[in-house]
């Protein structure tokens, strides 16, 4: 919801396994193209102008890329990260900071988190477009309304709490 990709001025070109999430922004330059491909992923509140978001790549909640910049394959921009005009991240890299830098390779663990969390999105489009049905808002909250549980899927801070609390996560 309230993402806004506007292909008024560039093309847009999303593709296959793509995700977009609420209030990122896609725009570029007339004549330009902002791509993502395939399984790029790109979090909550990020603005993508006139660039390139590699196979697999992440891009950070609220981060920015701007025009002419890369994102290498399987990379990561972290949340907040701004990419400058013309950047390149390499493959498999972190890239952090305001403005962004490449901090490092990424592991094969945090690639692995990546896809999981790719995969999550999609089996969610799966699941909404089977199962959602129009309904009437709610005019008060109620007491006992069940939550939806996905066991094992929870925010990393849960994971350090545990790990810290020696609740056996490591």
């Amino acid at each position: 919801p309230c993402a806004s990709l506007r292909g008024d001025f560039g093309r847009l070109i999303l593709e296959a396994g793509v995700n977009v999430q609420d209030t990122c922004v896609m725009h570029g330059f007339p004549g330009t193209d902002t791509i993502i491909e395939e399984n790029g992923h790109i979090g909550h509140g990020a603005v993508l102008h006139g660039c390139r978001i590699g196979r697999n790549a992440l891009v950070g909640m609220n981060a920015v890329i701007m025009d002419n910049a890369v994102v290498g394959e399987s990379s990561i921009v972290a949340a907040c990260a701004f990419v400058r005009a013309g950047m390149d991240i390499p493959p498999h890299s972190l890239g952090a900071g305001v403005p962004a830098k490449v901090m490092r390779r990424l592991s094969e663990q945090e690639m692995a988190w990546k896809v999981e969390g790719t995969l999550t999105y999609q089996e969610l489009t799966r699941r909404s477009l089977a199962t959602l049905v129009e309904t009437e808002a709610l005019t008060a909250v109620e007491p006992d309304r069940k939550r939806f549980d996905m066991p094992g899927v929870q925010p990393l801070i849960e994971l350090r709490k545990q790990a810290r609390d020696g609740d056996g996560c490591e």
